[in-house]
């Protein structure tokens, strides 16, 4: 809604818009704020009838370090981020190549194929997780980050080459076959020409890839065995026993995995953004 049109809007409405929005970013936040104060009571304080604002704060950051103590947190991070940003990388450079080529390529059917990759988010993770640990372990790749790789592409790719068709189609062909008659090759024309008017849609598509390698808990779970390739959601849930309950650890195991998604999103929010946008209505 533009300024003017808002500024158009009788007092009530535009009070109860104001107090929509209000209660949506209340009911938003209000979980992510109370994981981030629950990591900071004390563990005393965390079997005490809770208090919206805690009346102390452990700044020794006890749980903090019980966390770490408790789990191979580093190893765990590390797998992790080799994890997230494979996906990454893969999620970008196939979903360009396959969006690129069914949108400047006679390719036969090529809705259909665009079309039919989103079908693969009408199963839940566990169902295909489960017939992807037999394939992969034929593969040999039983109990191997590679396999966690993969499985987390099934998810990503299509959406990005979603995104990016979305993109590519909306893109004038023109300002590629300008680029070639001043001397650029077709690949010179895409690197320069295509790919920096693309910017928001590599963002959305990088962050949501991220996104959904960091937090996955089912496909590591499944295909992951040993202590040494864990990943972070799946090693803090290692630590919630079955008669021991360890709340401040797992507040601040979770703190710790939403924090550089707050980072990620705190600088390239504007990008994200955009890029949602333009691909759904360009596509």
């Amino acid at each position: 809604m533009s300024e003017a049109l808002f500024a158009r809007l009788p007092f009530w409405a535009r009070t109860s818009l104001w107090l929509g929005v209000g209660l949506m970013c209340i009911w938003s936040l209000f979980p992510i704020y109370w994981m981030v104060v629950s990591s900071l009571r004390t563990p005393q304080d965390l079997f005490l009838p809770p208090d919206l604002i805690p009346k102390r704060i452990d700044w020794k950051f006890e749980n903090y370090t019980t966390l770490l103590e408790l789990t191979d947190y580093a190893q765990q991070f590390k797998n992790s981020v080799v994890v997230a940003l494979a996906v990454v990388v893969i999620t970008l450079l196939l979903s360009i190549v396959i969006a690129y080529t069914v949108t400047r390529y006679r390719v036969p059917g090529k809705s259909i194929i665009v079309g039919s990759m989103l079908y693969a988010y009408m199963f839940p993770p566990l169902l295909l997780a489960i017939p992807m640990l037999s394939i992969f372990a034929r593969m040999g790749l039983a109990d191997n980050l590679l396999a966690v790789v993969l499985a987390h592409c099934t998810l990503t790719l299509p959406l990005g080459v979603w995104l990016f068709w979305g993109f590519f189609k909306g893109m004038p062909f023109d300002l590629e076959e300008a680029a070639m008659v001043d001397g650029c090759t077709r690949l010179g024309a895409f690197i320069r020409v295509v790919l920096p008017l693309s910017l928001p849609g590599i963002v959305t598509v990088a962050i949501f890839a991220f996104l959904l390698s960091w937090t996955d808990y089912v496909f590591s779970f499944v295909l992951v065995s040993s202590d040494s390739n864990k990943t972070l959601p799946v090693g803090l849930a290692s630590i919630l026993g079955t008669f021991d309950a360890r709340w401040g650890e797992l507040m601040a195991g979770a703190t710790l995995i939403a924090a550089p998604l707050f980072v990620i999103f705190a600088f390239l929010s504007r990008y994200f953004i955009q890029g949602l946008a333009a691909g759904a209505v360009k596509g």
